[in-house]
């Protein structure tokens, strides 16, 4: 069963600031996506962090989050970054300077 009907996907993928994923060209195989979303403002927004289970799920992982930092340092300057992650990512999103729970609030941020 689907999670999104294909309309909702198009739709978020639509009103994406980027969509990074990670494939082989060859077999087109995924290994793993993230999806940006801002204001172009203040917020930027890291979703549906997921990569292939296995021996590189962490290091796919990273480079997701690496990569999309960067974006956001480049092209949004200013904005401060929220992410929706599983647990398996806390280890990494940590290492790229995210702060969980910043002075007891349930939320994530990432200080510039």
């Amino acid at each position: 069963m689907d999670t999104y009907s294909p309309k909702k996907l198009a739709f978020a993928l639509e009103k994406s600031y980027r969509n990074i994923s990670i494939f082989e060209e060859k077999t087109a195989k995924l290994y793993g996506y993230i999806r940006i979303t801002t204001d172009k403002g203040l917020n930027a927004n890291l979703w549906d962090l997921v990569a292939l289970p296995g021996k590189n799920e962490k290091d796919f992982l990273g480079i997701l989050v690496s990569n999309a930092i960067t974006i956001i340092r480049r092209e949004l300057p200013g904005c401060s970054v929220s992410i929706a992650a599983s647990s398996i990512a806390r280890r990494i999103i940590e290492r790229e300077g995210f702060v969980i729970d910043p002075d007891g609030i349930r939320v994530m941020s990432y200080r510039i």
